[in-house]
């Protein structure tokens, strides 16, 4: 008897959901990939009809903040599926299954989807002492992510750890903390960078691999360009108030206490590719600069050495909404390279000759 094909809406059916919960879900997925509603039809069909595609979650030097962010999903429904998936197949985290029985799972699965299952890896190698770190089963995470990856479909670095090498490293990095499309490099890596990333953008990911049988198109970083397409800056909430010249200048300030911009503060806003000023975290309630921290770009590549995360930014290369990754990457004319800056001391000097106008 031919084996049945399992599918996601098979998963979501055996735990109880709804099909109005269904129904929900997909809308909502859609949305938060930038799909028009005309799309939801085929994200239904492809979570009821195509099979399963099975994940291999593992995990090498890293605290865990994504695997935490992604089980606090603000649609708990799009981390109960996935989560299911996962679940079934394999990672040392979430999964029940232990010791010799957990470690079977990976050689299962690698046999029967062969180029048709996923790995997604949190954290990084490190290549030190012939990378004997994180041992699990008596091999290190070096050699389990290279024999993991060797028949996988594509390979999704979750995090900054995995996509940019993150705090572990930053200069001098004694443990030779690497990214993993510097050691994988005969795969399609999707980077999905953030400290943590936000769990919708996690969800969605995987999400449109399986309704759209392709990965998602990426920026020059290895970034899925539907939610890294833009920067913070563009869309953040104390935009008006860059604008306007108004910044914080000391964390008690009045500005503070008002919520102007935090520009000065060091927020490296004008210069992230990051979907955070648009989603946030947990349940879209508030993302670091809506807490009155200043973006620290943890999602951009070698974050921890850029310069001192109070220190107020001074070569922006371009500016404005047109301006995108790729744009960026590729350079843009001399003269707008302080932009940002020049703009921010104009605006604030405007103000200033306000202020004497009506003092005198």
């Amino acid at each position: 008897m031919k084996k049945k094909v399992t599918t996601f809406y098979d998963v979501m059916e055996a735990r109880g959901i709804s099909r109005r919960d269904f129904m929900k879900f997909c809308t909502t997925t859609a949305a938060s990939m930038g799909l028009a509603s005309s799309m939801v039809p085929q994200v239904v069909h492809a979570m009821e009809n195509k099979p399963r595609i099975p994940i291999l979650w593992i995990h090498g030097l890293e605290c865990t903040c994504c695997s935490e962010s992604f089980i606090r999903s603000a649609h708990p429904l799009a981390s109960d599926v996935v989560l299911s998936m996962i679940s079934l197949d394999y990672d040392d985290t979430l999964m029940a299954a232990a010791g010799h029985q957990a470690e079977a799972i990976l050689d299962e699965i690698r046999e029967e989807y062969k180029g048709n299952y996923i790995v997604a890896v949190e954290g990084n190698p490190p290549l030190n002492n012939d990378g004997m770190f994180c041992i699990v089963g008596g091999r290190s995470f070096l050699d389990q992510l290279i024999e993991v990856s060797k028949d996988a479909l594509a390979v999704v670095a979750w995090g900054s750890c995995a996509s940019n090498g993150c705090v572990q490293a930053a200069a001098p990095n004694p443990t030779q903390a690497t990214p993993i499309k510097k050691v994988i490099t005969d795969k399609p890596i999707i980077n999905v960078p953030g400290c943590p990333p936000i769990s919708e953008v996690m969800t969605g990911v995987l999400t449109y691999i399986l309704t759209f049988g392709k990965l998602p198109e990426l920026d020059r970083q290895g970034r899925p360009k539907m939610f890294y397409s833009q920067r913070i800056h563009d869309k953040c909430y104390r935009r008006p108030h860059f604008d306007a010249g108004q910044f914080v200048e000391k964390w008690d300030d009045e500005g503070a206490r008002k919520g102007w911009c935090l520009y000065k503060m060091g927020c490296k806003g004008p210069t992230t590719y990051n979907a955070c000023s648009s989603i946030g975290f947990n349940e879209g309630t508030s993302f670091p600069i809506k807490s009155g921290h200043g973006c620290i770009g943890c999602s951009e590549e070698n974050f921890w050495d850029n310069g001192p995360f109070y220190e107020r930014l001074t070569h922006v290369e371009g500016f404005g909404i047109e301006s995108n990754a790729d744009t960026i990457g590729m350079g843009v004319a001399a003269g707008t390279a302080a932009a940002i800056g020049v703009h921010a001391v104009a605006s604030a000097g405007k103000q200033l000759t306000k202020k004497d106008a009506e003092n005198t």
